[in-house]
């Protein structure tokens, strides 16, 4: 259970913002509208990621805006990522409201069949800003632009590209060593515009906490320092909202949760099969693979079946609770690790196996993503079962007031803490 601030806390910037905001009523879903006085009276919705974000991190003693945002609003007791429970599918899954079988953001690393020229991954930046590998589906910011609700994104997998042929009004090309204070000062610098001009819909992305997961383990002392630091900056966000006499529906989430892992935990595919017959489309605490030409039969009768601490699938096989393999851009066979195990291709030296990861079962509590949110909106003190995260995605666009576009999930989850 998360404890109740001191009343100290309680008279900070954050909770000043909080109070006024708590009496504003939902406003109803309105038809297709230009930017106009309409949009200016909405409150802003911002969608904040946290990366790697366990709930469980609220328990250290480091987050009190975290902490009082939750306590005075709505917090879930969990909220399951979408299969693999990787960053990039699952932050195009929470603006999409599909599963990565449905919008084709299959993995962090990935080839298409129909896109031969490039390998997807996050670090090719040709392939990220390439409209390619986003359009199959309509963020919210697309859709938004599309109904004359502005969109300001500061960072969110998919923002660097004109999908479908539209960009959100502000954007920002993505720079991992902007700290997260800089980040939360560029939104509040958009926020500054006239009320007529200002953006309806915002998006906030941290990575601190990731990193300090998948270098030093999630039980770690830097993971601690990371929820601090990020927790720093929400309180800054909360106070120049407040500065600013705004106020907003804040919907903070996280994309997965961390698991621990070890050197002494790995598990090497040339043990089972020599590379050469195979491409190792993505590798980690689950392996994409592609036999070569000639090499099907053989690939599979060494790698098709369950393994210690390791299960192999042909994609059309995978079991359906995982709700993966339709794609084209789902490898041929897809190997998962045991939660704390992981899989490469053979032993190399640059491997780094001692710290954390993410990517397995996403059911596990280990992968478990952070769902709060606070504003106007909102009920306060409710906490929420378990849901998927397919159901920020109605959410959200009810807090515009722009029709959603079909998907795979639904209000029904999140009802509850609506006014």
């Amino acid at each position: 259970m998360i404890t109740r601030p001191t009343m100290k806390y309680l008279l900070s910037a954050s909770l000043v913002w909080m109070l006024a905001a708590c009496n504003q009523p939902l406003k109803s879903l309105a038809p297709e509208v230009p930017v106009s006085t309409t949009q200016a009276q909405r409150p802003p919705v911002i969608l904040v990621s946290i990366d790697g974000f366990k709930p469980e991190y609220l328990q250290r003693g480091v987050a009190p805006t975290l902490s009082t945002l939750a306590d005075q609003g709505v917090l879930a007791d969990v909220m399951r990522p979408s299969f693999p429970s990787i960053t990039f599918p699952n932050h195009y899954t929470l603006v999409t409201g599909l599963r990565p079988d449905h919008h084709g953001i299959v993995g962090n690393t990935m080839d298409d069949p129909q896109i031969p020229d490039q390998h997807f991954s996050l670090g090719n930046h040709a392939a990220v800003v390439d409209r390619r590998w986003w359009d199959q589906a309509e963020p919210i910011w697309v859709t938004a632009e599309k109904h004359g609700v502005h969109a300001a994104t500061m960072f969110w997998p998919g923002t660097e590209s004109d999908i479908q042929g539209v960009r959100p009004t502000e954007w920002r090309p993505f720079d991992g060593k902007l700290p997260p204070a800089s980040r939360v000062d560029v939104l509040l610098g958009w926020m500054d515009k006239p009320a007529a001009q200002r953006a309806g819909f915002f998006t906030l992305y941290f990575d601190d906490v990731d990193h300090a997961g998948h270098e030093s383990g999630p039980d770690s002392s830097q993971v601690t320092e990371a929820v601090a630091k990020v927790d720093q900056a929400l309180n800054r966000l909360m106070a120049g909202l407040a500065a600013r006499q705004i106020t907003a529906n804040i919907v903070i989430i996280s994309d997965h949760g961390m698991a621990s892992t070890s050197a002494d935990r790995v598990i090497y595919l040339d043990k089972f099969i020599a590379t050469s017959n195979f491409k190792l489309v993505t590798s980690g605490t689950y392996a994409g693979i592609d036999p070569l030409p000639g090499q099907a039969s053989l690939v599979n009768k060494a790698l098709v079946k369950k393994h210690d601490h390791m299960a192999c699938w042909n994609k059309a096989d995978i079991p359906a609770r995982y709700q993966y393999g339709k794609h084209p851009r789902v490898p041929a066979i897809v190997c998962l690790a045991d939660v704390g195990w992981l899989i490469f291709g053979a032993e190399d030296p640059k491997i780094h196996a001692n710290g954390g990861s993410h990517g397995y079962d996403n059911m596990t509590r280990e992968m478990g993503a952070l769902f709060i949110a606070n504003g106007p909106a909102f009920k306060q003190h409710v906490s929420l079962p378990a849901f998927d995260n397919v159901d920020v995605y109605p959410l959200v666009m009810r807090l515009i007031d722009v029709p959603a576009l079909p998907s795979d999930g639904s209000l029904t989850s999140t009802a509850a803490a609506l006014r």
